[in-house]
């Protein structure tokens, strides 16, 4: 019976790492589904004991199981629910926004948008472009604040 629920676990953990790899976001969250199974069911396999429920009152020298194993494996349960949930809804803001859960096609989307701001308008001739980031900071100075009152660095120094 161990033999058999060892290669279970291993086979869920395999199967999660597998699924980890991939290039999709929904196979991604499946494998950590897998592996928080195969991780539940070891830590429940390697703590059980066999014995009567731990319900008092207890006969004497009555065997009794362990319940912090399955307290723990709940609450293991519970968390991975969580961490699921939150993971499904980041991928579902994704697929709103890129229209794709693949993760190639998003890193593309990335490298295109860089691209893109590496293309922007060059700077005037004769201008280097930390001299004009000089000067863009300089004119966001003059500009008032929020609170109305207009502020000048050149002034206090």
């Amino acid at each position: 019976m161990t033999l058999i629920v060892s290669l279970a676990i291993g086979v869920l953990f395999a199967a999660g790492s597998y699924l980890l790899l991939q290039h999709d976001f929904i196979k991604v969250v499946g494998g950590t589904i897998l592996i928080a199974h195969s991780v539940n069911l070891f830590i429940m396999v390697s703590g059980l004991s066999r014995g009567t429920e731990p319900i008092y009152p207890l006969g004497d020298g009555a065997r009794v199981s362990d319940p912090l194993v399955q307290a723990m494996v709940l609450t293991a349960i519970v968390i991975s629910f969580g961490v699921t949930a939150l993971l499904i809804s980041l991928i579902y803001r994704v697929y709103v926004s890129h229209r794709s859960v693949d993760i190639e096609h998003l890193s593309d989307f990335e490298e295109r948008l860089v691209q893109l701001e590496e293309q922007q308008v060059p700077p005037e001739p004769g201008i280097g472009v930390l001299e004009d980031r000089e000067v863009d900071e300089d004119d966001e100075s003059d500009q008032p604040d929020r609170d109305g009152i207009q502020r000048d660095e050149r002034a206090t120094e």
